[in-house]
């Protein structure tokens, strides 16, 4: 897979870098997301405060603010999608996870999922969706979990060199490699139902349990055909994150 470009707040530069640490070279790289130094306005959490409190799944303290926890990507092979997903909180609530997609223009029946518009400094408008209805996030998050993938290693551009971010948050698939890739469905076959503490997605082929408050059981088969896992800082023992079922012909 090649490399996506994607945005990065410079409110995020507190995140640790490697002190130098070289990319390998882009031919032995696999899954990797280049990412801008920019400014974003209004910026990922500003979205994520105006749109979670409303949402079905929303536990914390609004009025309190929000902060960031961790975060991590996948890579979308056609290097047009950014796929991000961020752990935050809302005052001392829990932690809760927002999957998010960034495209350079709008997704075509996907007004249902839009969370708002972000001027990125280098690369312009940004559409900024929900994921959970976003056809790339959900073959990306799916074909990670059925292959035991691995999330996107992060890079910024340094004076032409790539220098490695270290990760906020570690992802564990449970798949194997012998898996079928998903392909991304078609948008019009995407449901979405919100419910306490997570949602549940259908797309025909492929049913996922997004647990939108990390561990948490979301109403999706109890012996999914697989699941993705995560740990940060703070959080050692590992957390189910999305569980995925692939329902048989």
């Amino acid at each position: 897979m090649g490399c996506a470009h994607h945005a990065e707040h410079t409110d995020a530069v507190a995140i640790v870098i490697s002190s130098g640490r070289p990319a390998p070279p882009a031919s032995n790289m696999g899954r990797m997301a280049l990412l801008h130094r920019a400014e974003l306005r209004p910026s990922k959490i500003e979205l994520i405060e105006a749109w979670a409190p409303d949402q079905p799944w929303f536990e914390g303290d609004a009025g309190a603010g929000f902060t960031s926890v961790a975060s991590f990507r996948f890579d979308d092979p056609e290097g047009e999608v950014g796929i991000e997903t961020l752990l935050v909180r809302a005052g001392e609530g829990p932690v809760l996870q927002v999957p998010l997609t960034y495209r350079g223009s709008p997704l075509a029946g996907g007004d249902a999922w839009l969370i708002g518009l972000m001027q990125h400094s280098v690369l312009g408008e940004r559409w900024t969706y929900d994921a959970t209805g976003d056809p790339v996030y959900l073959a990306a998050v799916a074909t990670a979990a059925l292959t035991g993938g691995n999330q996107a290693e992060q890079y910024y551009e340094v004076d032409g060199a790539r220098i490695h971010r270290e990760p906020t948050a570690v992802v564990k698939c449970s798949g194997t490699p012998d898996a079928a890739i998903s392909a991304p469905p078609s948008i019009d076959s995407i449901s979405t139902r919100h419910e306490h503490a997570g949602t549940l997605v259908d797309t025909g082929e492929l049913r996922l349990g997004i647990a939108r408050v990390p561990g948490a059981r979301v109403d999706a088969p109890d012996a999914a055909s697989a699941t993705l896992s995560g740990t940060w800082m703070g959080q050692t023992e590992p957390l189910v994150l999305v569980r995925v079922d692939v329902r048989e012909d």
